[in-house]
């Protein structure tokens, strides 16, 4: 009898233990954006919770080679908005997450900065990105609800001489569903 428990026991942890993996992981569909609206879709990124924080895995294309800012933002939406009698493209999604407060552009690995920062995005010559990337602060819990942000221009993680690390425009999107994780 003590063996059927243990055994019991044992494979309910398990089972608890794969459906907890399971949840820690989610696909943001990407699409091009303008002050038009959403556009053609670029790809894909994998985001799951691992020991060093959030794993990042983008399947991209059709980008502009070189460093993008890469952010989460505020709010589940890619739509362009109007700021100063012009649409912005995907200007609805807010700004960066900053659940503190901080007010400061500093990178993923500091605590002294928004949130919201994710590593650099780097795209290829070719207008692919792949390189696997962790935010160590981050987790996909963190992401539901809330839009992913590929932006023009690289990141210096400074809000000088451009706020926000200088990332200019936004040219994708994606959104992460307020729902369990797939």
């Amino acid at each position: 009898m003590r063996k059927y428990a243990m055994g019991l026991m044992a494979g309910t942890v398990a089972l608890f233990a794969g459906a907890a993996l399971a949840q820690q992981r989610t696909t943001l569909n990407m699409a091009a954006i303008s002050d038009k609206g959403v556009g053609e879709a670029v790809g894909t990124i994998v985001f799951s919770d691992t020991p060093q924080g959030l794993s990042i895995e983008p399947k991209l294309k059709g980008l502009p080679p070189g460093p993008h800012g890469f952010h989460v933002h505020e709010n589940p939406s890619c739509q362009p908005r109007e700021q100063e009698g012009k649409m912005v493209p995907g200007l609805a999604a807010g700004g960066h997450y900053d659940p503190k407060s901080t007010k400061a552009h500093r990178g993923p690995h500091s605590a002294e900065g928004h949130l919201g920062d994710l590593p650099v995005l780097v795209v290829d010559k070719d207008g692919t990105s792949s390189a696997k990337m962790v935010a160590p602060r981050l987790k996909v819990a963190d992401l539901r609800g809330r839009a992913v942000i590929i932006h023009a221009g690289g990141d210096n993680f400074d809000d000088k001489p451009q706020a926000l690390g200088g990332g200019g425009g936004r040219i994708a999107c994606g959104v992460a569903d307020l729902r369990a994780s797939n």
